[in-house]
């Protein structure tokens, strides 16, 4: 009798998926089955929805419901200078090829609330690379582009930020880059002058830039294998030859089709090169 209930409970997924995608174009039928059936019982609690089908139910008939299953089915789990080591790593071998280019696009894919992105900003600074530089900050949840364009985050963060800031390779005081709000803390608007947000969805949406450096850190897990590979044709048809990929500790390139056209740049740190 379990069986046959979790049974029917998939089969209650696979259709409330598939009516997402046919209803508003949302597609999240290749994410992580068990990812997205947490977030699904999550909401079905929330809304005290008996059965996932009249869940479904009400996702097609009242809008506010179907928009807070879709910010729950966005991941914005994000730090400044998360895992600091990777930063420090970019820094280190990354850094200098970065040099050598007259100008230099970054693409953050799946930005989600953009403290990636203001970490990357003040990198290349300090770095003495920003004026040349482009970044491309993307991610499907309007709300959390409109956190990351705004650039106000929580006092509270910042001992934690700073430390990982520190243990980066952080050239300064982390405090420089920011100042205190009645709402926060409130980022250096001239981080964002060469920052264009924009919505993208990595599962429907192509490549639109050719790029020098891509990060997609801790997206790809969430992603089953189909959509992985998927996702890797999409990062390997959007990095010119010699760009770098940065993914996430728990994502590699190995066992993906492109995994013998990728060098790595640093191996413990999921730093990979293009080269071929």
């Amino acid at each position: 009798m379990e069986n046959a209930e979790k049974d029917l409970e998939r089969i209650e997924i696979e259709l409330l998926l598939q009516g997402l995608y046919a209803w508003c174009g949302y597609d999240y039928r290749d994410y992580a089955y068990s990812s997205i059936r947490r977030r699904i019982r999550y909401r079905m609690q929330a809304e005290k929805a008996p059965t996932v089908t009249a869940l479904l139910d009400k996702l097609l008939h009242d809008s506010e419901c179907l928009r807070r299953l879709i910010a729950d089915f966005s991941i914005n789990v994000t730090e400044m200078f998360r895992d600091p080591a990777f930063f420090a790593a970019f820094r280190e071998k990354a850094v200098p090829a970065l040099r050598t280019y007259p100008s230099i696009r970054i693409w953050h894919a799946g930005c989600a609330t953009g403290e990636e992105v203001y970490s990357m900003a003040i990198l290349l600074q300090e770095e003495g690379l920003y004026e040349k530089s482009t970044i491309y900050a993307t991610d499907v949840n309007a709300n959390a582009l409109k956190t990351a364009k705004a650039g106000v985050f929580p006092l509270s963060d910042m001992k934690k930020f700073t430390g990982n800031y520190i243990k980066s390779g952080g050239k300064g005081a982390f405090s420089d880059y920011y100042h205190v709000t009645d709402n926060g803390v409130k980022f250096d608007s001239r981080l964002t002058k060469n920052v264009v947000f924009a919505q993208h969805n990595l599962v429907t949406d192509g490549s639109f830039n050719e790029f020098n450096v891509i990060f997609c850190r801790n997206v790809l897990i969430y992603f089953n294998k189909a959509l992985q590979e998927k996702v890797h044709t999409l990062f390997y048809e959007s990095l010119g030859l010699f760009g770098i990929l940065g993914l996430g500790d728990k994502e590699t390139v190995a066992y993906t089709r492109y995994a013998d056209r990728y060098e790595d740049v640093h191996r413990g740190e999921k730093l990979y090169r293009k080269a071929k």
